[in-house]
């Protein structure tokens, strides 16, 4: 892999790498997951796969780009035979996207084929790789998900998923699974539970996904979260639960709450659209100020503005509206067209703004860049004051558990004082939510600093997962996994 690429168009937001689904037992299992994979579309946009069984043969369509473009035809989803199928959307966080990097990634083996889709980022991945080659693997993407393949392959365990939990007991980091062999599907959290992963039902079949909003859409019930360090088994037989490995506290990904799951979402027993709004709250409990407008930074902080509104007794306003058309990439543009960029999403509602004071509402700022263009956008507006807050505190570390981070090097508040931050985006004032007050609005009492009760890396530097390849790459960052690979 390579450094990250940011496309003209992009928001300045952090992203979530994948999505999975799974379903097992319905005749229709791979329009099923299409249309799963659909409702995942945000956790990831560059590409898309379905591997299915019909219980003698493994068939498996991925392509580059989004699952509507691809899985559209009745005679592909009609080429997907069998009453179990697994489904990946995968968000490239560095290198060029390339087929070979697509999921579920497959292998044939000496017990049968064997599918794996992927949700996180395995930290000791390089390391198990030079490991891995050196006893003569032949790795064929760049992908830390091939890794589980080989030491799945190398086990010397007999059944299917005793190899599942030799291979997994070598591996570290952030990891949700959806496996797909002869006749079982398996659905595995790591022992932390970072990265989400929930259980459902349709009829008799069962179903995986990374978030319940992909249940709603095919008619689905939600049963409960994939309990960290659980592997679910799931046969003709029924649904077995283990938990091979050493138990440990709970670490779930905060930010889930704050920006990456969608708002109608069932997270870790909690409504994501009104734990936002209590994040909105807080904030407004912290962060007091007087104005005329609360106004969202569309469309991930309106839930937060909702609830800031609501506690300040503020009006909400829609002040700057969305164009909800435009791709990843528009045009090749000029100096000056890319500096007006900012407008091919957003535009100021200047009969809400003018001659007004405004709390503009976001969930993060990451580099800053989209954040300084938004407040030059609201002046232009005719607002008299702009005031920034944000829903999460200030993200000064980078993620390496699942999440497109920049660098840190990179990160706004990983470089400046949030009065110079203010300045730099030239906001009248800006304040974060605190970390104590987050952790209140999604129903803990304070963080515990001896315990934390969620992943905050992003936000502390606390990382709860060893980042064992930290040190072999050209810049100690772990983003740049496989920079010695060049793709092909």
């Amino acid at each position: 892999m390579s450094e990250a690429r940011f496309h003209f168009g992009d928001d300045d937001k952090l992203h979530e790498e994948c999505g999975v689904f799974g379903i097992f037992g319905h005749p229709e299992a791979s329009a099923l997951t299409a249309l799963g994979l659909h409702a995942l579309q945000h956790r990831g946009q560059e590409a898309a796969g379905i591997v299915s069984f019909d219980g003698n043969q493994f068939y498996t369509h991925r392509a580059l780009g989004l699952v509507g473009d691809n899985f559209n035809s009745a005679g592909i989803i009609g080429k997907l035979k069998g009453s179990v199928a697994i489904g990946h959307n995968r968000y490239s966080t560095t290198g060029d996207t390339l087929l070979r990097n697509v999921q579920p990634l497959y292998g044939d083996f000496s017990f049968g084929g064997l599918a794996v889709a992927h949700n996180g980022n395995l930290t000791n991945a390089m390391t198990l790789r030079k490991q891995l080659i050196d006893v003569g693997c032949l790795f064929q993407s760049t992908s830390d998900t091939e890794v589980i393949i080989h030491l799945i392959a190398l086990s010397k365990q007999s059944s299917v998923e005793d190899r599942l939990f030799d291979a997994l007991r070598r591996v570290e980091g952030a990891y949700s699974l959806v496996v797909l062999a002869d006749n079982v599907m398996m659905g595995v959290r790591d022992p932390l539970g970072v990265r989400p992963l929930v259980l459902g039902k349709l009829g008799d079949a069962y179903l995986l996904a990374s978030e319940t909003c992909a249940f709603d859409i095919v008619g689905a019930s939600y049963v409960r979260d994939i309990e960290p360090g659980e592997v679910v088994i799931i046969t003709d037989a029924g649904l077995r639960s283990l938990r091979p490995f050493d138990k440990q506290k709970k670490r779930f990904c905060i930010f889930e709450y704050v920006y990456f799951s969608r708002p109608d979402s069932i997270s870790e027993g909690q409504n994501v659209y009104q734990a936002r709004q209590r994040i909105g709250a807080e904030l407004a409990r912290e962060t007091p100020i007087s104005a005329d407008v609360v106004v969202p930074v569309p469309d991930s902080g309106i839930p937060s503005a909702l609830g800031y509104a609501q506690e300040s007794g503020i009006a909400f306003e829609l002040g700057i509206i969305r164009n909800h058309y435009v791709g990843r990439t528009f045009i090749e543009p000029s100096d000056h067209v890319r500096n007006l960029g900012v407008k091919l999403k957003h535009n100021g509602n200047r009969a809400i703004l003018e001659g007004k004071r405004v709390i503009l509402v976001d969930d993060s700022i990451v580099r800053g860049t989209t954040s300084k263009k938004i407040v030059n956008m609201v002046r232009e507006a005719g607002a008299k004051e702009v005031h920034m807050r944000i829903a999460s505190p200030p993200t000064t570390n980078s993620c390496f558990y699942g999440v497109d981070t920049p660098d840190r090097k990179h990160l706004l508040a990983a470089n400046y004082s949030i009065d110079e931050m203010c300045k730099l985006i030239g906001a009248d004032s800006l304040a974060f939510i605190s970390i104590n007050g987050l952790y209140r609005a999604v129903g803990a009492e304070n963080r515990d600093a001896n315990a934390p009760q969620f992943c905050d890396a992003c936000f502390t530097g606390d990382y709860p997962i060893a980042l064992t390849d930290a040190g072999q790459t050209a810049n100690g960052s772990q983003k740049d996994l496989f920079s010695e690979i060049q793709d092909v």
